[in-house]
């Protein structure tokens, strides 16, 4: 006989969907190149413009938020240039990757996953390397839980004649960024997380002093040549290549229910959860494994000491229907992550927390049974 419960996705991403959401992709899709579809995606790059904060360009793009990654590299990267890379989880490494696939002269500031790298570090290797053309970074660094400070990053950089180039992947929607007013470059994200929007649509956002690199860039591009996007967003067609329409217009919906809220009062929604969760797992006597953890996901240490301590997802998930992400490459079986992001509730993070004391009463853990429900309730009065 099969389980009954319902699942409930807490995952870093994707996320769950409000049901205005869900709705709005049943319905029946439109040609791209419509009249109505283009005025759908001039609404849309503007939506990003004020979650952003920016009067800059912001061009949507059919692809995960990689793609939006690449699309930063290729379009301000020439070959040989010198870029600064911080590297702190999964992601950074993406950005490492790219940047070195690119034929980038890569200067990586590294850190051990449960660390960040801190404004006074890379203005040193930024002060010891005037050439430096662009510096990546993550606003969230998924795989780790941790959100890094870069408001005083943009302003070191913005002192230079580097740009700052943000991965917004899972923190655009989540945690507060205001582009232009901290002096960011480019920033991009995907659809999968904060926004409450399936996965397949990406953006980019680009300021002036990023768009004059962009325009100098000898890089080999096509697909995610900005420059072609440009002309067609100048021209009225919004897009040079075949939308991901129907996801334009979840976005759209998206975007009503989040200026609705506002965004301010939506990042001290997620912080309120975020803060719930950890008061949680300190009651259930485990230790977070982020020195810097972030509102987007709480990742949390596994015990040494605890046996099977790796199976903690694939129980939860198995037996209680609640999805939650283990670590990734070398730091599997390390740390589990429980994300917020999304459309996202109490009573969502509730059933996961009494799932995951379930699941650690199983493997033998110590704790008092409910005290994390308890801690996390307790959080939560106003």
């Amino acid at each position: 006989m099969s389980k009954m419960y319902k699942k409930l996705l807490l995952a870093p991403g994707p996320t769950p969907l409000p049901q205005e959401v869900k709705i709005e992709g049943a319905k029946d899709i439109v040609h791209h190149r419509d009249p109505e579809s283009k005025k759908v995606l001039g609404k849309c790059m503007e939506n990003f413009q004020w979650l952003l904060g920016t009067t800059g360009d912001v061009f949507l793009l059919a692809s995960s938020g990689s793609g939006a990654m690449e699309t930063a590299v290729q379009n301000v990267v020439s070959p040989g240039d010198k870029v600064i890379v911080v590297n702190a989880g999964n992601f950074g490494t993406r950005w490492l990757k790219m940047t070195k696939a690119f034929k980038a002269n890569v200067i990586e500031i590294g850190k051990t996953w449960d660390k960040i790298v801190t404004p006074e570090e890379l203005k040193k290797v930024l002060d010891e390397n005037p050439d430096t053309k662009a510096v990546f970074c993550q606003l969230s660094e998924t795989s780790t839980g941790a959100c890094s400070n870069v408001k005083d990053f943009a302003e070191i950089v913005s002192k230079t004649s580097a740009i700052t180039v943000v991965d917004g992947v899972s923190g655009v929607g989540v945690v507060p960024l205001y582009m232009d007013d901290w002096k960011i470059d480019v920033v991009v994200g995907g659809s999968q997380k904060g926004l409450m929007i399936p996965p397949g649509l990406a953006f980019i956002a680009v300021n002036k002093k990023a768009w004059k690199m962009v325009e100098e860039c000898k890089q080999s591009r096509f697909y995610f040549d900005l420059t072609q996007y440009k002309k067609h967003v100048d021209s009225g067609n919004m897009t040079p290549w075949t939308s991901a329409i129907t996801i334009v217009n979840q976005a759209n919906v998206a975007f009503d229910m989040i200026r609705s809220e506002g965004k301010e009062e939506m990042w001290k929604r997620y912080s309120k959860l975020a803060v719930a969760v950890r008061q949680a797992i300190h009651a259930l006597n485990l230790e977070l494994w982020s020195e810097c953890p972030g509102d987007a996901v709480t990742a949390v240490k596994i015990p040494e000491d605890l046996k099977d301590g790796g199976k903690i997802p694939a129980i939860m998930r198995d037996d209680f229907g609640i999805t939650i992400a283990g670590a990734q490459g070398s730091y599997k079986g390390k740390f589990i992550r429980i994300g917020h992001m999304g459309a996202m509730d109490f009573y969502d993070e509730l059933c996961c927390i009494s799932a995951l004391e379930k699941t650690l009463y199983k493997l033998g853990w110590k704790f008092e049974l409910g005290a994390g429900l308890t801690a996390f309730q307790k959080a939560l009065i106003d």
